[in-house]
Order: structure tokens, then C-alpha cells, then sequence
């Protein structure tokens, strides 16, 4: 696969990937890298010409080594995040090739998806891995490859897409050339697979896809086909996802939920929405439950899967909130991001989180002044927000980077990259899976 990593402001690369026709990449595996210049320490040096000219001590020992930062993290997180680099270990040829193909297949299901590709290459056997049901049950039982930002956008209006792997740190770009030529926007992710909705000229459509595997298809049509708030589900122990359509997007109070099962690809109709105002149209699922937010009743309005019905949670806003989001976080944890203060000056970025038990919103972290000014320089300029096991990422639209917040660790880091910097650009987390099925 040709890789050509460049420097960016927050050190990230992006890498391009070309899909042949049985679905995966190829390539040889070039990679160059750009490094950046030394830094000069501390004490006085030469800068006269005959000093430049002349010769100089290039043994190991007077060499200066030059240190780089991890690709699209700052150097704040360098002491966290980056790891050690190990001399490669010779392997002897003929032992790694009486392998058994089952311990094979079981180490393979280990390697990130997005370097599988790069070892199709090396043989037929392994180029027909992702055919192959055994090393899909292998991929299935180990844990994710970690999470990643998903960007989709449009060019020409050829769809478009590159991801960024936060355990391997870099970003790269897969063909979204096999989606229909619709007017469609990205919806989420969820277990692998991928949601979008839109129009194909005459109705509206929902289509979910595995961009890994290039595999997609169109949902039926709900029984109330308008466009909708949409949010999809995937529970990987049962192999199967949902997708509930709650209100109109426009203000139609009067249309039901209507929740698809993909174990038997149909939609089915729920309790209409009983909230009069909504703050915003971002959801969040949580353990279970979908919410949202609601001016008229004020609070949350909480729709539970297994019973299709709405309940009202009573959650007063924190006072000054200018805009909220909110986002899922693990074990049942749900958070709250918002800007507070009427005056650019006096404005900050908060994290609140729900104590489910006394029904109140508590603060847990603010955003350091430093970047809430990097990320919003204007007091009027939107920002987008969302969030998957405890990590927030907070996009800006005239910002071509992101800010990624670690709940647990207290960690802020920005991610830069070409990927970010379209003001049209869509983004979710996701986490790539060949084993995420479409039915």
C-alpha cells in the first residue's frame, strides 16, 4: 500500500489506500516519512561561514538524535501515548512456515484491520483471508482494534472518507466509491457498520454499510417514510443492529417512533415522542436508552428500547448554557457538553455528567482556556461534539483539527490532518470490524 506521511500541525499523516475488486487493498507497502527538523539545545554554536564550511565530527557519538512526536497527537500527550521502538527480531523461515493454520489465522486476528490489507499481499493464502470462516471466527472473539474518527465527505459529489486510528496514529483513506450516487448524509456507527439516510431522487432511504468489507444495503421503508432523527444500535453477542427513527427533523410532532431489526428486516411502530420542544437533534444511547434533550417538559426525554416508550427525566440545565450536546459514555455513564457564559470573554467549555440517582447534572471538567480558544476564536462560531467510551472529540467548522478529551485520563490532545480541514466534513467515532455483517 503507498503511504505518504506528511507533518501537519498536530503531527498526523495520512495514509491512501487503493481497493481492488475483491474488495481489499493492495499495494507494496512503501512508506516515506517526513521528519521534523532538529531542535538546537541550549548552548552557543558556530555560525561563522568558515565554521559551516568546514569539516565536521559525524561518528555516532557527537550525532544528534533527532526526536519526533507521535503522528496526530501534540506533544503534550508524547510522555502518555507513545511507545517504545524495539530493534526488529529475525524469524526463521522455516519454522514460521509449519504454523498451523488455525494458530495462523488466531495471530492474524490480533493485527489492526487497516494493516491486513498490507499482508494480503504477501501470499494467495493470505490474500483470501477475509473469505475464510475461520480467521473471521477468530476476528470475532478478539477485542476491537480501539477507536477511530470516521470523516465523510463529499467531492464532486463522489463520497469520500478517511479514518484516523487513535492506537496506531495516523490517518487513512478508504474508497467509498461502491455507495450509490445519492444525496445522502452520515448518520453514525456502531459495532463496524456504518448508517447513512438521504434521497435517491424519490423516497427517503436508510442504507448501512461495512466500509472493511465494501458490503452495503438499503433498509426498507418505514411506515411513516419522512426524513427522521435517526440513531443505530449494534449488539455484536446477538449479530444483529437496530436503527430508531424518532420525531421529524422539521418540527412533525405527530409522527410514532418506528424502530428496524435487522433479525427481521422490518420497522416497527412505537409511542409518539410526548415532548413538545426539543433543545437540539442530537441524541445519545445509553445502556439501552435513547435521549435527548427538551426545552417543553424541561430535562431529558428517555426512550427505552425494550418497552418502545417515552419517560421524562426532569434534569434541569446548568444555568448560562448556550449550546449542549449530548454524548454516551461506558457504563451507563451520560455526559453533557456545553459552552456557558453570555460574553466571548467570559465563556468557557464544560463537561457535566448525570448523576442518575439524585437526577441532577455535576461538573467534571472544564476545557483548559488554551484550547477553547485554539478550537473557537469567534464566540458566535459552532463546534460539533460526540463520544464513544468516555472519549469527547469536539470538531470546529473553520478548524482543520480536533480536540480529543479522555474522561478517565484527564487527557486533551488535538488531532490534526488534511481529513479535517473541509467545512462539510461528517464525523463519528467508528471501529473497524470484518466480522460487522449488514443483516
Amino acid at each position: 500500500m503507498d503511504c505518504i506521511e506528511h507533518s501537519s500541525e498536530a503531527g498526523s499523516g495520512e495514509c491512501s489506500a487503493q481497493l481492488v475488486e475483491s474488495g481489499g487493498f493492495y499495494g507494496d507497502g512503501r512508506c516515506y516519512k517526513q521528519a521534523s527538523p532538529p531542535r538546537c539545545g541550549g548552548g552557543s554554536r558556530n555560525t561563522s561561514p568558515i565554521g559551516r564550511g568546514g569539516s565536521r565530527n559525524t561518528s555516532p557519538s557527537r550525532q544528534k538524535v533527532v526526536k519526533t512526536k507521535p503522528r496526530g497527537l501534540d506533544e503534550e500527550t508524547l510522555a502518555t501515548f507513545g511507545k517504545a521502538v524495539h530493534a526488529d527480531v529475525l524469524m526463521e523461515d522455516s519454522i514460521w512456515a509449519m504454523l498451523p493454520e488455525d494458530l495462523l489465522h488466531e495471530i492474524l486476528a490480533r493485527v489492526p484491520p487497516f494493516l491486513i490489507f498490507r499482508l494480503r499481499s504477501v501470499c494467495k493464502r493470505w490474500n483470501s483471508l477475509l473469505q475464510d470462516s475461520s480467521f473471521l471466527k477468530f476476528h470475532s472473539s478478539v477485542p476491537s482494534h480501539g477507536p477511530c474518527l470516521l470523516t465523510f465527505w463529499k467531492n464532486s459529489q463522489i463520497p469520500q472518507c478517511s479514518v484516523f486510528s487513535l492506537p496506531l496514529k495516523t490517518w487513512y483513506r478508504i474508497p467509498f466509491t461502491f455507495l450509490p450516487q445519492w444525496a445522502f448524509w452520515l448518520v453514525g456507527s456502531s459495532g463496524g457498520l456504518v448508517c447513512f439516510s438521504g434521497h435517491d431522487g424519490l423516497t427517503f432511504k436508510t442504507l448501512v454499510c461495512n466500509p472493511l468489507t465494501q458490503a452495503w444495503r438499503a433498509l426498507p421503508s418505514m411506515h411513516y417514510n419522512q426524513q427522521r432523527q435517526l440513531i443505530m444500535v449494534v449488539d455484536r453477542n446477538d449479530r444483529s443492529f437496530k436503527v430508531i427513527a424518532t420525531s421529524d427533523i422539521y418540527g412533525d410532532k405527530s409522527l410514532p417512533t418506528e424502530v428496524y431489526d435487522s433479525k427481521t428486516d422490518s420497522w416497527s411502530v412505537h409511542q409518539i415522542m410526548p415532548a413538545v420542544n426539543l433543545c437540539s437533534s442530537k441524541m445519545a444511547y445509553c445502556d439501552s436508552r435513547l435521549y435527548l434533550e427538551t426545552l417543553s417538559p424541561l430535562g431529558l426525554m428517555m426512550y427505552r428500547l425494550d418497552t418502545g416508550c417515552w419517560e421524562h427525566i426532569p434534569a434541569k440545565f446548568p444555568r448560562s448554557l448556550l449550546d449542549g450536546y449530548l454524548v454516551a459514555g461506558a457504563q451507563k455513564r451520560l455526559f453533557l457538553v456545553g459552552r456557558i457564559g453570555l460574553y466571548s470573554t467570559l465563556q468557557s467549555m464544560r463537561i457535566w455528567e448525570l448523576d442518575h440517582a439524585k437526577i441532577t447534572w455535576v461538573e467534571i471538567n472544564r476545557m483548559p482556556p488554551k484550547y477553547f480558544r485554539a478550537l473557537l476564536r469567534l464566540s458566535a462560531e459552532r463546534f460539533e461534539c460526540f463520544g464513544q467510551d468516555n472519549l469527547i472529540c469536539f470538531t470546529s467548522w473553520n478548524q482543520g483539527k480536533g480536540l480529543l478529551f479522555d474522561v478517565d485520563k484527564r487527557i486533551w490532545s488535538w488531532i490534526g490532518g488534511c481529513a479535517l480541514q473541509s467545512y462539510n466534513n461528517q464525523v463519528c467515532f467508528y471501529k473497524p470490524r470484518f466480522d460487522a455483517s449488514i443483516y
